[in-house]
């Protein structure tokens, strides 16, 4: 965590929220997933969010997680040094979030540095690794290792082939969502600025 005093007013409630988001039970499985994606071998934390938020964040783990996603020798992120300092951690994070908009995450799902690195917003970082987790799924490249329960696939497409016969049919129908007349009325209403009748 940065060197900051604590929160007050709007900002503390704000940052309450922003951690009632976390979720205690992905974090368990998120941390059984890298463990088994990156190899056996790596240190697990222990629970609670500030133990999640200092194992991941100088960044390494999140560059060998992304690398394991790929074939050998078709890696993102080439050379990946271990290091304490702070700006060389932080650019391995960019590098990891660069690598997973990459492979398929869509913006939107994706955390800030900040959110890590400081540990303001880890239901973020959780957000983007579920999003990783899915798509490693989905793409069913033989690069994901795991439990296969662990992530939802995402929908790839549902494709829908109509004839002539029926697309004409579909023409003839006035949809509810083209509105309907029926029931409203302004009978009795009076037209708006007129002035008030004194009497």
């Amino acid at each position: 965590m940065a060197n900051r005093g604590p929160s007050y007013g709007l900002s503390r409630e704000v940052q309450e929220k922003i951690e009632q988001k976390y979720d205690p039970e992905l974090e368990s499985r998120l941390v059984d997933w890298i463990a088994a994606q990156c190899g056996g071998n790596l240190e697990r934390p222990q629970p609670g969010r500030e133990n999640f938020q200092k194992w991941l964040m100088d960044g390494t783990i999140l560059c060998k997680l992304i690398n394991s996603l790929y074939p050998r020798g078709k890696e993102p992120i080439k050379k990946i040094q271990e290091t304490p300092m702070a700006f060389k951690q932080m650019e391995k994070i960019s590098q990891f979030l660069q690598a997973a908009e990459a492979y398929g995450v869509i913006t939107t799902d994706i955390f800030q540095t900040v959110d890590l690195w400081e540990g303001k917003d880890m239901a973020a970082v959780q957000r983007t690794l579920m999003a990783l987790g899915s798509l490693a799924l989905t793409k069913d490249d033989g690069q994901y290792r795991g439990n296969r329960d662990w992530f939802h696939r995402k929908s790839q497409c549902n494709r829908r082939e109509f004839s002539e016969e029926q697309l004409r049919q579909g023409q003839n129908l006035i949809s509810l969502q083209m509105g309907s007349n029926r029931g409203a009325s302004q009978a009795g209403m009076t037209g708006y600025g007129m002035h008030r009748q004194i009497m």
